[in-house]
């Protein structure tokens, strides 16, 4: 069966795929793909040109600190202790058990002052018979004396009476044997009051040795005893002790410094020092050489030096750790204050002015600065830092007033 369509009109109704011609609508997207690319681009290109110039620049940090003008005169540097020239373990004479301590660790006490007392009732009891033998012995002694008197005056009325013949020689020899007798009596009295004078000396002090005094102005470093110990003056039985305080006298403290014997020529007696403790590092203290030990430490190839201290303090301690900065000069009191520095690195010029850099919440602001003269590898700041600020160390042409800045990592 035939179709009713004539096969000129079918064959006007086939797709030609060989056709290039491209519609409006795909043109369109075409265009719109393309703006979006273009647009995507350019966001890309101005956040990478934003993040070029807005991005913070990476510093390296330094710190304004302090240092002292002495580093300007130091010959050489040493390390020692605080010790005291005067200092002593203070013992007893006696044995005995400690019944009495009156000081702790740090109580400043006076020479002479009893600071402990051993158990002395007996020595106390023979001190107070001695004592009461003495006053026996001057009791004896007034009535030796009052009969040495009465003798002398018979012995005068007997050689009255036998020059006016009123009684015979015998009466006068009579007189002068008494008197003889009394005159010996009186000093044999005045011989026992010394011997009992003796004797009560010897139980004061044996009452004296169970006390423990002082032996000069001092501050009480450590107990080595206490109540109920037995004391014995060497320590030498079980379960003993010798010492029972430790003292020292804090106004002669010194720092005892080891110096190289390869330096020992450029110290002398006299030299001016500057002292400074690791327990007060923000202090520094005015110091002289006051002797030089002469031996050498074999072991250590070192001298020991002792420095006395010009100022004493009250917060110096024996046995600080110590640093000693041996001076060419004796310093100034200007001379002795600490100074504001800064690396001379964190320095930089602009406009023709010297500034630095300070770092604040990672934005670096630009700072005046007036300089001074120079202390070791240092900077002295009159004017514009302040002690403890934080600055940027070599600050290079890109660093300006408010860049943002990060610290680089190592």
């Amino acid at each position: 069966m035939k179709s009713a369509v004539p096969e000129e009109d079918l064959a006007k109704l086939r797709i030609s795929r060989d056709s290039t011609a491209i519609s409006p609508i795909q043109t369109k997207n075409k265009l719109r793909r393309a703006l979006f690319i273009i647009i995507a681009l350019a966001l890309v290109a101005g956040a990478a040109l934003y993040y070029i110039y807005t991005a913070p620049l990476e510093v390296e940090q330094t710190q304004v600190t302090s240092a002292y003008p002495s580093q300007q005169f130091a010959l050489l540097n040493a390390t020692g202790y605080v010790v005291a020239q005067r200092k002593a373990a203070v013992a007893s004479k006696a044995s005995g058990r400690l019944e009495w301590l009156g000081v702790a660790e740090g109580s400043r006490v006076k020479q002479g002052e009893i600071i402990a007392r051993l158990e002395n009732r007996d020595m106390v009891a023979n001190m107070e018979n001695a004592a009461a033998g003495v006053n026996v012995a001057k009791a004896n002694l007034e009535q030796g004396e009052a009969e040495y008197h009465d003798a002398e005056r018979q012995l005068k009325r007997a050689r009255e009476l036998v020059a006016q013949k009123f009684v015979s020689e015998a009466s006068l020899d009579s007189a002068q044997a008494r008197f003889d007798k009394a005159a010996a009596a009186l000093s044999s009295l005045k011989a026992a009051i010394n011997a009992a004078e003796a004797q009560h000396r010897a139980a004061q002090v044996a009452v004296e040795y169970t006390l423990i005094r002082a032996p000069f102005d001092g501050v009480i470093l450590s107990k080595t005893a206490n109540v109920g110990d037995v004391v014995t003056p060497f320590s030498s039985a079980l379960d003993t002790k010798g010492a029972v305080v430790t003292m020292a006298d804090m106004s002669t403290l010194e720092v005892e410094a080891d110096v190289s014997e390869s330096n020992l020529q450029k110290v002398k007696v006299g030299q001016p020092c500057e002292i400074q403790l690791d327990a007060l590092p923000g202090v520094r203290f005015r110091g002289e050489v006051s002797r030089i030990v002469p031996t050498v430490d074999r072991a250590k190839a070192t001298v020991t030096t002792k420095v006395r201290f010009l100022d004493p303090d009250p917060r110096i301690l024996p046995e600080m750790s110590s640093k000693v900065t041996f001076l060419n000069q004796e310093l100034t009191a200007e001379q002795q204050k600490p100074r504001i520095v800064v690396s001379p690195e964190a320095l930089a010029t602009r406009g023709g002015k010297t500034v630095a850099f300070v770092i604040r919440d990672g934005i670096a602001h630009q700072v005046p600065v007036e300089t001074g003269s120079r202390i070791g590898d240092m900077v002295e700041v009159k004017q514009g830092l302040q002690f403890g600020d934080k600055l940027v160390l070599n600050p290079h042409g890109k660093l300006a007033d408010g860049s943002s800045v990060r610290l680089a990592t190592k």
